[in-house]
């Protein structure tokens, strides 16, 4: 509450200096007069916030280990390493090499629970953080979440309760609130910045897969990702993420993950581990200017439905093709983006309402909330031999798998899920999602049939593979 006096005096001191100034005319009675009456009411400051909330935010040091590739390819020549190098040594076989990052979390239970971004602890081999207090605790991974650039830790074996932040609805926020932000910018130490709201659901950002971004001109810079955005009463209202930037340092464009998203991945990691996001069962597009005048809006606004899956949430709660959803429960849809983030961050169970427009008016749905169901088996297996596979794990497609791979949750067949690195899978060019269409003209539709056909010999492989929507026809020597 101590930051809703802070800003009330804002807006004391805001309204007295329009009086002065003649702006605001008219009598004040003694019990209306706005002026500051005193010293103290005159000092603003954002103290009483940050003796809260600083104590919640830490820093992250993740440790990996890499393997560094010689640096010249003379070392891979006997004759050189002879009289260069030490006899026996092998300067042409990769080293180990360990790196660090920095970056910063947000403590969000008194157990030790800690957010902080995915790609500030991504290939960790050891976390540990650092309290306010100076502190220094092991840090245990419980969640990894690379879809939307967030990931859990735990502190253990703690002998007090620590200081946590309490989750804001960040749906409540609105452009020109004033926030701060808390982090480790370029290892200096915690620092807190201060600014506002700049806007609101930004998307095209191409950080996460849910875009749905607070922008803030609150400085942000390396170092401050996985901190803190508290509002006014210090409460959690979204983790820093993210700068747009051509010198690497701030320019007063920053971004964070809003807190209910923040939210939404925590509960996860606090019941079994595993993210269970509702699915629809639904192709959507984005509403452009001549779609809109086709349809006789008044400008783009909601998502149009373009596909909709056999005995999916969709079809079972009546939406139809052609169908314009502009609302998900109460909130407002814009773009794509929005929708899915909207939806990805209801909780499996129970149900939804979706506001869709038709040609016959505008009708209210109601949507069941349940996670993506896996059709077929995903019979996982790793192909072996001499074919152009060897080294893949592949799997069989269903929308479950689809929503595990980023993939479109109409495909069907076998898509690539691993591939062993210097693999021949990899060597020839396939990729983490490739769907394998046919193989030398006969159709792939089950990882048991190319297990099969990759266990022959033909001399020529014509592969049939689509990524990211389109179809790659490839030609190889057995």
């Amino acid at each position: 509450m101590r930051g809703y006096g802070v800003a009330g005096r804002c807006f004391a001191v805001a309204v007295a200096v329009l009086a002065l100034s003649g702006a605001v005319t008219g009598d004040l009675r003694a019990e209306d007069r706005v002026a500051p009456r005193s010293a103290a009411e005159l000092r603003l400051s954002f103290a009483p916030i940050v003796r809260e909330a600083a104590p919640a935010v830490v820093n992250v040091y993740a440790k990996r280990t890499v393997l560094q590739q010689p640096v010249s390819p003379f070392f891979n020549d006997p004759f050189f390493r002879r009289f260069f190098g030490a006899p026996g040594q092998d300067f042409g076989r990769p080293r180990e090499r360990v790196e660090s990052s920095l970056g910063s979390g947000v403590i969000v239970s008194a157990e030790g629970v800690i957010i902080t971004n995915h790609h500030v602890i991504e290939g960790a081999d050891e976390v540990r953080v650092a309290l306010a207090d100076r502190r220094e605790l092991d840090a245990e991974i419980i969640l990894k979440d690379e879809r939307t650039d967030l990931a859990i830790l735990r502190v253990r074996d703690l002998d007090e309760p620590l200081p946590h932040l309490a989750f804001a609805d960040s749906d409540e926020l609105q452009v020109g609130d004033v926030v701060l932000a808390i982090g480790n910018p370029f290892g200096v130490g915690q620092t807190v910045t201060q600014g506002i709201v700049s806007a609101l659901a930004r998307t095209r950002v191409g950080v996460t897969d849910y875009q749905f971004f607070i922008q803030t001109d609150a400085a942000i810079n390396p170092g401050n990702s996985g901190g803190a955005l508290v509002d006014m009463k210090g409460r959690l209202v979204g983790i820093n993420t993210a700068i747009f930037s051509r010198s690497g340092g701030s320019n007063g464009i920053g971004f964070a993950i809003p807190s209910n998203m923040a939210h939404f991945v925590a509960m996860a990691a606090e019941g079994d581990g595993i993210i269970r996001r509702p699915w629809l069962g639904a192709g959507v597009q984005a509403v452009s200017a001549d779609i809109a005048e086709a349809m006789g809006l008044d400008r783009p606004r909601g998502v149009l439905v373009t596909s909709i899956a056999k005995d999916s949430p969709a079809e079972r709660a009546g939406l139809k093709v052609g169908d314009l959803i502009t609302r998900v429960g109460e909130a407002t849809v814009a773009d794509p983006d929005g929708f899915g983030y909207r939806f990805a961050t209801r909780p499996i169970g129970g149900s939804t309402s979706f506001t869709v427009l038709r040609q016959s008016g505008e009708v209210e749905l109601t949507v069941t909330l349940e996670a993506a169901p896996e059709t077929v088996p995903r019979d996982a297996r790793v192909i072996g031999g001499r074919s152009p596979f060897a080294g893949a794990t592949v799997v069989n497609l269903s929308p479950a798998v689809a929503e595990e791979m980023r993939l479109d949750a109409f495909d069907e067949g076998v898509a690539i899920q691993e591939l062993e690195p210097r693999s021949t899978a990899a060597r020839v060019g396939l990729q983490v999602g490739d769907i394998i269409v046919s193989v030398n003209g006969r159709k792939v539709d089950t990882t048991r049939v190319l297990e099969r056909i990759a266990a022959g010999d033909p001399g020529v492989w014509r592969l049939e593979i689509q990524r990211g929507g389109r179809i790659l026809r490839i030609a190889l020597r057995g």
